[in-house]
C-alpha cells in the first residue's frame, strides 16, 4: 500500500486505511494482470447467481473478442445466506477454471447484517487487491447477484476509466418479464418515474453542462451497475456501512471529492423486478410503496424549482472557479438570496479551499429542503417544453440517445 502514503487520521482515506489494516478477505493474491474487481454481495440467491455469473464470465469487447481472463476477478461475498448460494458460485468456479471466481461466505451481526456493509467489506477488499499489484486506476466494478451485466459491460467501463473518468454508473433495466408481470399501476409508476428523471437529467446536461458527463447520458447510479477506480474510491473515504442506500452515498461521497463520474449509457445490467428484494430500500421496496399507494398522485420535485437549482448551481460554480474575494458586486448577492443563505456564510464558504462537490452539498443543506409536490405527468410535460426552449438556445444535442 506504500502508493497510498500515510494520511492524517481524519481523512477519508485515512478512513480506508484503517477499515483493510483487518484480515483479508480472499486469502489468493490477484494475478499481476488484473486491472478489475468485480465485486457481487450475495444473499439467498441461488436461483439467479449462476444467471450473474455467466454473464460475468463471458465478458467481451462490442466485437465479440473475449477479455483477458487474466485481466480481471470476482468476488462474491455469500452474507447470512439460508440457501446454498456460495455452493452455486462454487460449483459454477469448478465448471469455468480459467474464471477468477472468489467465494467467501460471511455471518455478519445483526447489525452489520444489510448491504451496505457487505458491499463495503467487498469494495474495500477490491481496493486493497488493486493497489497490491499496482493499479491505483484499476476498477472496482459492483453488480448485485440478481442481475446479468451486459456482454461488454467490463470493457465499457474500462473505456470510460481510459477517457477520465474516476467513477462510472451503468443504466440499469428491469427484466422485461418481470416488468410486464407488475400490476399496471405500479408498472406505470415506474415507468413515469424512469421518465421524469431522464428528462431531469437532460435539462440538467443543457442548463449545467458537466464536461466529464456529456450527453447521452442516463441519471442512475446504483450498486448494480457502479464502477469505481481505487485511487478515487479511497480519496473518497470509500463506502459508507450504513442502512441508508450504501451506492448513493457512494456517490455522494465522490461528488464531495469532485470526483469525474460518468453516467455512461453504454453501460448496461438487467436488474430483478420482483417484489421481494433482499435490500430494506431497494428497487422491490419502492415497488411496494408504488403498489401500497392505489390512486394516490405521484408526487416529484417541480420543474421549475429543479431549473432554477440547476442555474444557481452553474452561476456558484463559475464563481468558484474565480478563485479570487467574493464582494458586494458579484453576483454573490443575488445568489445567496436565491439560495436562501446568508451572503457573508455564502462568500466565506466560496472562498474556502474546498471542492465545489463539497461546498455545493453544504450549500443545499443549508437552504430550504425541497419537496416534491408536483404531479409527476404535469412534471414531466414541463420538463419536455423546457428542454425544448434550452435547446433553441445552447443547441443541446437532444436527439442522441433519446427515447
Amino acid at each position: 500500500m506504500s502508493q497510498v502514503g500515510c494520511p492524517p487520521v481524519s481523512t477519508p482515506l485515512a478512513q480506508v486505511l484503517k477499515r483493510i489494516a483487518a484480515p483479508p478477505l480472499v486469502c489468493a493474491a490477484p494475478t499481476e494482470r488484473c486491472e478489475s474487481c468485480v465485486i457481487v454481495p450475495v444473499r439467498d440467491e441461488a436461483e439467479l447467481l449462476e444467471q450473474t455469473l455467466a454473464a460475468l464470465a463471458g465478458q467481451c469487447t462490442p466485437t465479440g473478442v473475449p477479455l483477458d481472463p487474466r485481466s480481471y476477478e470476482i468476488i462474491v461475498l455469500a452474507n447470512n445466506c439460508r440457501d446454498d448460494s456460495a455452493a452455486v458460485a462454487r460449483r459454477f468456479a469448478s465448471t469455468h477454471p480459467y474464471l477468477r471466481l472468489h467465494t467467501v461466505e460471511l455471518t455478519l451481526s445483526p447489525a452489520e447484517a444489510h448491504v451496505g456493509r457487505a458491499r463495503q467489506l467487498l469494495m474495500d477488499e477490491a481496493y486493497r487487491r488493486l493497489y497490491r499489484v499496482g493499479q491505483p486506476r484499476g476498477v472496482i466494478a459492483s453488480t448485485d447477484g440478481d442481475s446479468q451485466v451486459c456482454p461488454h459491460w467490463l470493457f465499457t467501463i474500462r473505456s470510460e476509466i481510459c477517457k477520465g473518468a474516476d467513477a462510472v454508473g451503468g443504466r440499469i433495466f428491469t427484466h422485461p418479464t418481470e416488468r410486464a408481470a407488475l400490476d399496471p399501476a405500479t408498472r406505470l409508476c415506474l415507468l413515469r418515474d424512469a421518465g421524469y428523471q431522464y428528462l431531469a437529467s437532460y435539462l440538467q446536461a443543457c442548463i449545467d453542462p458537466d464536461p466529464f458527463d456529456p450527453w447521452p447520458r442516463h441519471y442512475q447510479h446504483f450498486g448494480a451497475s457502479f464502477a469505481v477506480t481505487a485511487e478515487a474510491y479511497g480519496r473518497s473515504g470509500g463506502i459508507p456501512a450504513g442502512r441508508t442506500p450504501e451506492d448513493v452515498a457512494l456517490y455522494r461521497a465522490l461528488l464531495r471529492t469532485d470526483a469525474r463520474f460518468r453516467h455512461a449509457p453504454g453501460v448496461q445490467v438487467t436488474t430483478s423486478a420482483r417484489r421481494q428484494g433482499r435490500a430494506s430500500n431497494g428497487l422491490s421496496a419502492q415497488l411496494n410503496a408504488w403498489s401500497a399507494s392505489g390512486d394516490t398522485v405521484q408526487l416529484v420535485e417541480p420543474v421549475a424549482q429543479l431549473e432554477a437549482r440547476f442555474g444557481v448551481r452553474r452561476r456558484l460554480r463559475l464563481l468558484w472557479q474565480q478563485a479570487q474575494p467574493v464582494n458586494d458586486c458579484d453576483d454573490g448577492v443575488l445568489l445567496a438570496q436565491e439560495l436562501q443563505v446568508s451572503y457573508p456564510w455564502l462568500a466565506g464558504e466560496v472562498q474556502r479551499h474546498q471542492p465545489f462537490g463539497l461546498l455545493w452539498e453544504r450549500v443545499e443543506a443549508a437552504g430550504p429542503k425541497r419537496l416534491p409536490c408536483q404531479p409527476i405527468e404535469r412534471a414531466i410535460e414541463l420538463l419536455r417544453s423546457r428542454i425544448a426552449f434550452w435547446q433553441s438556445r445552447r443547441a443541446c444535442p437532444l436527439r442522441a440517445g433519446w427515447s
